[in-house]
């Protein structure tokens, strides 16, 4: 795989994380940071922003569903093709843009998920 040069650690399990995101579904930084039980949104957006670009980037989100400013086509053009549950914009929304349906769309490691990544027993997370 053509990765860059060597990525810190934490940058790889960030990006590991976002390739298991399955298509049609998101996870915000703050679940991402959750899930590998280290660091916080901020820290996951800042890897997103240095290294996301060979990742469904799309796929790691905000948590109010609002889109990543600048990138909003690229990524509607995504949920689009893969089905992601949108809500419509709302009216004072700059540019009409639609936003993730958050209750719809939030993945949180199950299905799909691969065995033996996710933060340990599932009842963890009641």
């Amino acid at each position: 795989m053509g990765r860059m040069e060597e990525l810190p650690e934490y940058a790889e399990r960030v990006l590991e994380v976002t390739e298991l995101i399955p298509p049609g579904r998101v996870m915000t930084y703050g679940d991402v940071a959750e899930w590998l039980d280290e660091g916080g949104p901020r820290q996951v957006g800042r890897v997103m922003a240095l290294y996301g670009g060979g990742v469904p980037w799309w796929r790691v989100v905000r948590a109010d569903g609002t889109l990543l400013p600048g990138h909003e086509l690229s990524a509607l053009a995504q949920y689009r093709a893969e089905g992601t549950p949108l809500r419509p914009a709302a009216r004072s929304s700059e540019g009409h843009v639609p936003r993730i349906d958050m209750k719809h769309a939030r993945w949180d490691g199950g299905e799909g998920a691969v065995e033996g990544n996710g933060p340990g027993d599932d009842s963890a997370h009641i």
